[in-house]
């Protein structure tokens, strides 16, 4: 009875651990799924057969992309399975395994990307290249009803020779459709444009809030037709112009007032007072001191002046802001705004405070 007894403790054992297996860490077993097709694969090119390797190739790419693969195996296994389908003729899949591989060129082996890089020269010339945008972007790009995966700005994309048809699918747009002419060895870039849906077609009209018993239908404002608007922008311009040529002519008044005081203070080296240029035997200087003091003097005025008017089409434009006609309405009127203007030796400007 004891050997029975040892043998079923032994076979008890054997199947617990059974029972555990397929709890084992996912990401492991899928590593571990990865390593074993790609290794069948090698072994079946190597072979010569390579129908069954380019098979068990697109059997450990999807295996690698699903499990936790860094990616230079990934785009080792698409290398290699482009190769083995360039050499089955299928250009255009090969095409595409390449170019997935040379994504990622710096982190894969050398030789490997040499022939990469030749392999996609060689199918490029027998199939078409598509450069697919759409306006907007982050729509969904299809090809003759297949959709091109991952989400790109720009998706390339490569077709065998022939008619082809480019979709793009946006919630809330039309969709775009653009038919093409694929040549092998030629480029063909396509733009989609999305047309933006009416509101009322692009999502539902919602329910309009019941208004209570009490509240009655708001007449219009009175004298609403007044161009508020227009007035209020057209004076913003107008203040905004005037008042930077009055500070324009203010600073050229500075600037005068500076030379005016050089100018004096020449004369004085000279030997000369200023205040003798109005006596005769005057020094030709004198001449240009007064254009100088005439010319600061008609600056000035033009400044202030400008300076002014711009105050006073600051006033209109703040009566404009200021006239709020929403008391007759059922929402409160906002608050008005302010419009001072700034003036000081060197500059000018204007202070607005308030919300519009």
């Amino acid at each position: 009875m004891l050997p029975c007894a040892l043998a079923l403790s032994v076979a008890g054992v054997g199947n617990e651990a059974s029972a555990d297996e397929p709890y084992a860490d996912p990401d492991a077993r899928a590593a571990s799924m990865t390593a074993g097709l790609l290794r069948r694969a090698r072994q079946a090119q190597a072979a010569g057969r390579l129908v069954a390797a380019a098979a068990t190739y697109e059997r450990a790419l999807e295996a690698a992309q699903a499990a936790w693969t860094t990616d230079a195996e990934r785009a080792t296994i698409a290398g290699e399975l482009g190769l083995v389908e360039l050499a089955l003729g299928r250009h255009r899949d090969a095409a595409s395994h390449l170019a997935q591989c040379l994504e990622h060129r710096g982190v894969i082996s050398g030789w490997l990307r040499d022939r990469v890089d030749d392999g996609l020269q060689r199918a490029a010339k027998r199939v078409a290249t598509v450069y697919v945008t759409t306006n907007p972007p982050g729509a969904e790009v299809l090809i003759d009803g297949q959709a091109l995966y991952p989400p790109e700005p720009v998706h390339e994309a490569f077709v065998e020779p022939g008619e082809h048809t480019a979709r793009a699918r946006l919630e809330g747009h039309e969709e775009a459709v653009s038919s093409f002419t694929a040549e092998a060895g030629l480029t063909h870039p396509i733009v989609l444009k999305l047309r933006r849906l009416p509101e009322r077609v692009a999502r539902a009209p919602e329910a309009a809030p019941a208004a209570p018993l009490s509240a009655a239908p708001a007449a219009p404002p009175a004298g609403s037709t007044f161009p508020l608007a227009e007035l209020r922008i057209g004076g913003v311009a107008l203040t905004t112009a005037t008042v930077a040529a009055g500070t324009v002519f203010l600073l050229r008044s500075g600037v005068l007032r500076d030379d005016l005081a050089a100018q004096e203070a020449s004369l004085r080296r000279g030997g000369w007072d200023p205040s003798a240029c109005g006596g005769a035997g005057a020094p030709p200087a004198c001449a240009e001191l007064r254009d100088t003091a005439e010319a600061r003097d008609l600056f000035r005025e033009l400044g202030v002046g400008t300076l002014v008017a711009g105050g006073v089409f600051a006033a209109v434009t703040a009566a404009a802001f200021l006239t709020d006609l929403s008391y007759l309405a059922s929402e409160p009127a906002r608050q008005g705004v302010r419009i001072v203007p700034v003036m000081t030796a060197e500059r000018a400007g204007v202070f607005l405070q308030g919300t519009w």
